[in-house]
C-alpha cells in the first residue's frame, strides 16, 4: 500500500488529483471548527468538558460529522443528511415504480436520482438543523444537566440565522464530495466520512491513555486485531460462475466467456448498524423531551424504562442487556432486509437470460432465482452475525473495561477499512492504466 502511494506521488496527474483530494479534506475539517452565529464557542467547549450523556442519544451523527455536531459549528449536520436521503432514495426504487424506471435507463436516470437525493439531503438538513437548534436552546439536553446556555441571544431571528447555516453547510459539504468523486481520488462521500471518523480516534485514545495505560495497550492490541479481522471479512466473495453461450451474428461469434457474480460476505455494509442505532435513540431522544426540569418533580415511569433498559451507558451506567438484544435482533434483521431490497435475484436471473447466460448445472429462469436467493440467504447469515458482534464491540468494552468511548469497533471501523481499501484499489487501477497508456505511447 505505501508503495502504490509513494508511485503515485511520483505520477503528476495522479499527484494532482490526490494533493486536490487532501486540500478539500482539510478545509471541510476547517468547517466543523468554524461555530455557527448566535452561538459562545467558549461556553461549547466548556460544556462539552463536563458532559455526562453527550456521546449516548446523539453519539452516531457525531460521529459521522467528525465532532462538529457537539461543537454546533456550521458543519454541524455532517454528511448524515445525505446519507439518509441516499438510503431513502434505494429504498424507494422498490416501492416507487418511476424510480425503478429511473434506476433502469441508465447513465441519465441515475444522474436524475442523484438530483432527487441533493433535493431530499437539503430537506432533510433543514429538519434536523431545526432539531439540533431546539436542543441548543435547552443545553441541558445536549450536554447534560450542568449547561444552562450557549445561545447568548435565542431570539427568532438568530434561530432561523443558525438553521439556514448549518443547512448551507451541509449543501457546501455535498458539493465538496461531488468535486472529490469528479477532480479527485476515490469516493468523496466516503471519503468525508473517512476524514470525520478518523478524526476522532486521537482524541478517543488520549482519553484511554490518561485513564489507564494497560488498558490502552490492550485497546490497541484488541484494535489491530479486529481491523485484521474486518479487512479478512470484507474481501470475502462468494463467487458464482457465470457461462454465456455462443451466438452467431452474421460472420462473427460472439459470447462463449465464463465470468462470476461476486456476492459479499457483507453486503448490507454498515446500513444494519444505522438504522438499528437510529431506532434505538428515538426512545432516549423523547426521554430527554420529557423529563422535568426541576429536579424534585417526579420522573415518568416511561422515562425511568428509557434511562435503564434503552440507554447507552448514561451517567456512568453499564448498557444493559437488553438494549444489546434488542440491537443485535435489529441488526440481524436490517441485514436481511436491506440485502432483500438491494439484490433482487429474478432480476439478475433474467438479465442474465436474456443475454444468454447460465449458471453451471442451474437451469436459467426461476431455477437461477431460486438458487441466487438460496446462496444470498446462505452467506447473509454470517455476514449479519459479524456486523451484530462488531456493533457490540463498544458496549462490551464500556462495560467490562470501563472505556467510555472505544473507538476500534462497529461501524467506523468498518467504514475505515472499506472506505480505505476501496480507495488503495482505486490508486493502483489508476496506476495500471498510466503504465499501459505509458507503454503505448
Amino acid at each position: 500500500m505505501l508503495s502504490a502511494f509513494a508511485r503515485a506521488f511520483k505520477t503528476p496527474d495522479l499527484r494532482k488529483k490526490i494533493l486536490f483530494t487532501l486540500f478539500i479534506m482539510a478545509l471541510y475539517r476547517l468547517g466543523t471548527h468554524v461555530p455557527s452565529p448566535g452561538i459562545d464557542y467558549g461556553l461549547v467547549q466548556r460544556c462539552q468538558q463536563n458532559a455526562s450523556a453527550a456521546g449516548s442519544v446523539l453519539g452516531m451523527a457525531n460521529l459521522f460529522s467528525g465532532g462538529a455536531m457537539m461543537q454546533l459549528s456550521v458543519f454541524a449536520l455532517g454528511i448524515m443528511p445525505y446519507i439518509t436521503a441516499a438510503i431513502i432514495v434505494q429504498l424507494l426504487t422498490v416501492v416507487i415504480p418511476r424510480f425503478e424506471e429511473l434506476k433502469k435507463e441508465g447513465q441519465a436516470g441515475q444522474t436524475k436520482m442523484t438530483q432527487y437525493t441533493r433535493y431530499l439531503t437539503i430537506g432533510l438538513a433543514v429538519l434536523q438543523a431545526s432539531t439540533l437548534v431546539t436542543l441548543a436552546r435547552s443545553p441541558e439536553r445536549l450536554f447534560g444537566g450542568a449547561c444552562t446556555t450557549i445561545m447568548p441571544d435565542d431570539g427568532v431571528p438568530a434561530l432561523l440565522l443558525m438553521v439556514l447555516t448549518m443547512t448551507a453547510g451541509t449543501g457546501l459539504i455535498m458539493w465538496m464530495g461531488e468535486l472529490i468523486t469528479e477532480k479527485g481520488v476515490g469516493n468523496g462521500m466516503s471519503l468525508l466520512i473517512f476524514v470525520s471518523i478518523a478524526a476522532t480516534f486521537p482524541a478517543s485514545l488520549s482519553v484511554i491513555y490518561a485513564q489507564s495505560v494497560p488498558t490502552f495497550v490492550l485497546v490497541m492490541v484488541l484494535g489491530l486485531a479486529i481491523m485484521t479481522a474486518v479487512v479478512y471479512v470484507e474481501q470475502c466473495q462468494r463467487r458464482i460462475p457465470v457461462q454465456y453461450a455462443k451466438r452467431m451474428i452474421g460472420r462473427r461469434q460472439y459470447g462463449g466467456t465464463s465470468t462470476y457474480i461476486p456476492l459479499k460476505l457483507n453486503m448490507a455494509n454498515v446500513i444494519p448498524i444505522i438504522f438499528a442505532s437510529s431506532i434505538l435513540m428515538l426512545p432516549q431522544m423523547a426521554a430527554n423531551f420529557s423529563r422535568p426540569t426541576d429536579p424534585s418533580a417526579e420522573v415518568p415511569g416511561w422515562v425511568q424504562f428509557a434511562d435503564k433498559y434503552l440507554s447507552m451507558g448514561i451517567s456512568g451506567q453499564g448498557t444493559h442487556w437488553v438494549y444489546m438484544l434488542l440491537y443485535t435482533a435489529m441488526i440481524i434483521f436490517f441485514a436481511f432486509f436491506y440485502t432483500s431490497v438491494t439484490f433482487q435475484p429474478t432480476e439478475v436471473a433474467d438479465n442474465m437470460k436474456r443475454y444468454g447466460g447460465f449458471i453451471p448445472g442451474i437451469r436459467a429462469g426461476r431455477p437461477t432465482a431460486e438458487y441466487l436467493e438460496y446462496v444470498i440467504n446462505r452467506i447473509t447469515t454470517p455476514g449479519a452475525l459479524y456486523l451484530a458482534t462488531l456493533s457490540l464491540i463498544p458496549l462490551i468494552a464500556f462495560n467490562a473495561l470501563g472505556v467510555v468511548d472505544f473507538p476500534l469497533g462497529g461501524a467506523s471501523i468498518i467504514i475505515i477499512v472499506g472506505v480505505g481499501l476501496q480507495t488503495v484499489k482505486q490508486i493502483e487501477s489508476q496506476l495500471q492504466q498510466h503504465d499501459y497508456e505509458g507503454f503505448l505511447r
